[in-house]
């Protein structure tokens, strides 16, 4: 048979409600702390420009080479007679002066007007040594002035090679040690397509 249960005296109650708010839980629940959602960041501010503002020039079109090509359109060194002339001198001054003027008179001249550069430089080599080894002091070393060469190019272009290439080859080895100095010619020996070769002394 069942036992029916009996319910509580209101002595009883309160004896049991003073017990169960001393007593400690085995198990404490944790406290619930609600979630806090992160807050929403701030959208950049947008930079104005100021109305005085300016925007910058457009990029103007350039090609290569052109303020060269505006300074010197056929060279990119000063004229190659004007280069001669600023060299220092180390012959006799009082002679130099004479040749410049036209004054002193070639022992020898060569004209490689005409040749390759393949057959002009060993022509030139033999000519100013055997003059040297003769004791010859002056020649004339005759190039020619060259032509300009026709048509555009992207870079500037020496004309007249002989003329540019000459004075290169007697300041090297073996030339060298044979002349003593070199000067564009008196226009009535050929002016600028030639040049007066004053040679050392052997000794």
């Amino acid at each position: 048979m069942r036992r029916r249960r009996r319910d509580l005296s209101p002595e009883e109650r309160d004896l049991w409600n003073s017990v169960a708010r001393q007593a400690d839980p085995l198990h404490r629940r944790p406290a619930r702390h609600e979630e806090e959602a992160p807050a929403p960041k701030a959208p950049p501010a947008e930079t104005s420009r100021p109305d005085n503002a300016q925007m910058p020039p457009p990029a103007q079109a350039f090609q290569v080479g052109q303020k060269a090509q505006a300074a010197r359109p056929h060279d990119l060194l000063d004229p190659l007679p004007s280069r001669l002339k600023a060299a220092p001198v180390r012959m006799d001054a009082k002679a130099h002066g004479r040749l410049k003027k036209g004054k002193l008179r070639p022992e020898g001249r060569i004209d490689l007007h005409g040749m390759t550069l393949a057959d002009a430089h060993p022509a030139l080599a033999g000519f100013i040594l055997t003059s040297q080894a003769q004791g010859r002091r002056l020649v004339l070393v005759i190039t020619g002035k060259g032509r300009p060469k026709e048509g555009d190019a992207p870079m500037p272009v020496r004309h007249g090679q002989l003329r540019h290439e000459v004075p290169h080859w007697l300041n090297l080895p073996p030339l060298a040690q044979a002349v003593l100095q070199i000067t564009p010619a008196h226009f009535r020996h050929g002016g600028e397509g030639a040049y007066y070769v004053y040679l050392r002394r052997l000794r």
